[in-house]
């Protein structure tokens, strides 16, 4: 049985990661602060001065776990993994379809149709729960007629420029559902790199987390993570888990988000503004954030397609399983995560 909630986030600077027989063990300052069996762990996460032996390398990669290396401030950097496992005729199937424009567009018209239902779901939930608000019911209902126009997609480009209608609209909301702290989180407009203001550098650092764990459910099932089919291939950049994760977006990393803020979970220190204009969390702020996000990991929702309880965490390797039995043709179709 795998534990797929178990990933390790080191944050501390001059931290240094060793093995002993089968266990990870964290040291600072020669200080052991941490030690943890291998066959517990998926994933382990470095931000910024963490050092790895190279036999603790070794042993991961061995171990199916996946070492992903981040900027202090969470830009992706590197990954280190082990010899790809799974059958090599669920990848062939999955290039085959990922250069058949109609068979992506059936792929990717799922996921917009997921991320759009959810988007609109997050919405209706902030309307509900805090009065009638004449901007989330426009938006909502414009996110509802997007819905039918996708299904309606002819090829791939369309559903592309529909994704892009729903984002607009979305996020042209995204400040109404900011009920706390108005004056120090305000959200104009989605600014990537680098993120703007502190409601931008939240987003960013959460989506930089979901990558990293759609990466690891995609190689768990032995799919390629960098060839996708709504993401246009680039090197250097996992299509595949982006695709995977625009089903999670809104109901996991943009509630989080929204909770941090609207809960106080954060305020105006926890924040800074670099000379180029960058704003990031500090430290002590992304140790908040990670302990949140496990947190949140560890929700259980009833999973859409199984009708089964399930931890959030474990949803990300649910959709990765489902989407490779698609490709092995023991699905007729790939039912992506749709929240209830």
């Amino acid at each position: 049985m795998r534990k797929y909630l178990n990933t390790l986030y080191v944050t501390t600077q001059g931290a240094y990661l060793s093995k002993e027989g089968e266990a990870v063990l964290v040291s600072v300052d020669r200080e052991l602060k941490l030690r943890i069996p291998i066959h517990t762990l998926e994933g382990i996460v470095c931000f910024g001065n963490v050092m790895c032996s190279p036999y603790l390398l070794h042993h991961c990669a061995d171990n199916g776990v996946l070492v992903s290396f981040m900027s202090e401030h969470g830009r992706f950097l590197a990954r280190v993994q082990g010899p790809v496992s799974g059958n090599v005729l669920l990848r062939r199937e999955q290039y085959r379809r990922a250069d058949n424009p109609t068979a992506a567009a059936q792929i990717a018209r799922s996921s917009v149709l997921a991320k759009v239902s959810n988007s609109r779901t997050v919405l209706q939930r902030y309307a509900r729960d805090h009065g009638p608000n004449p901007r989330l019911t426009a938006a909502v209902a414009r996110l509802g007629h997007l819905l039918s126009e996708i299904r309606l997609a002819a090829d791939l480009e369309g559903i592309r420029g529909l994704e892009g209608d729903a984002g607009r609209t979305y996020f042209g909301v995204f400040d109404d559902l900011i009920t706390a702290q108005k004056s120090d989180f305000r959200f104009e407009a989605r600014s990537r790199r680098p993120p703007l203001d502190r409601v931008n550098a939240l987003l960013s650092f959460h989506y930089t987390l979901l990558v990293h764990d759609c990466v690891a459910a995609l190689e768990g099932v032995g799919l390629d993570p960098q060839v996708g089919f709504l993401h246009v291939d680039r090197p250097g950049r996992p299509s595949l888990a982006l695709d995977l994760m625009e089903e999670f977006r809104s109901f996991f990393a943009d509630r989080l988000v929204l909770s941090h803020i609207n809960l106080r979970q954060l305020d105006s220190s926890d924040f800074v503004t670099r000379e180029s204009g960058a704003v990031e969390l500090t430290d002590e702020a992304r140790k908040k954030v990670l302990v949140a996000y496990q947190k949140r990991k560890q929700e259980e929702l009833v999973h859409s397609f199984l009708g089964e309880k399930a931890p959030l965490g474990t949803c990300f390797h649910l959709q990765a399983l489902l989407l490779s039995r698609y490709l092995r043709g023991d699905l007729d179709a790939y039912p992506p995560f749709v929240a209830r």
